[in-house]
């Protein structure tokens, strides 16, 4: 059975289309945005479930989207994914309040192992991270 609304924040098209492919198998509704405004706009409208976001997102103001999307919505679930995999990146996004770091490189085999821990409340760090 498939779940409500999962937004899919990046901006790299080509990155959307492929995970959005793979949110569809999890998800009813799949909403793609590229850039900060329209996930906020997004996030307002549609009471997701969880939210897929790329932590090179353009932001303006404070440090990074996490910050800002979780002061915003402090209840939804937010995993980030990144091309950057140092210690000190994850500990930041999951200490700003992610629920779950995905590397790029890992989606195919990190995505849905990531979506299916956050939604039950756990957190979630790609495996090959050391942290």
């Amino acid at each position: 059975m498939k779940r409500g609304c999962v937004i899919l924040a990046d901006s790299h098209q080509n990155i959307l289309e492929g995970i959005r492919g793979l949110l569809e198998t999890m998800f009813e509704t799949v909403i793609m945005v590229a850039d900060k405004k329209s996930l906020f706009e997004a996030a307002d409208k549609c009471t997701p479930e969880l939210a897929v976001v790329d932590l090179s997102l353009p932001v303006s103001g404070e440090a990074n989207i996490v910050s800002q999307f979780k002061g915003r919505y402090p209840e939804l679930k937010l995993i980030i994914l990144s091309v950057h995999d140092e210690p000190t990146a994850v500990s930041e996004v999951m200490s700003a309040g992610a629920s779950g770091f995905v590397l790029k490189r890992s989606i195919a085999s990190d995505l849905f192992p990531a979506v299916r821990a956050v939604l039950k409340g756990r957190i979630y760090i790609s495996p090959s991270l050391e942290v």
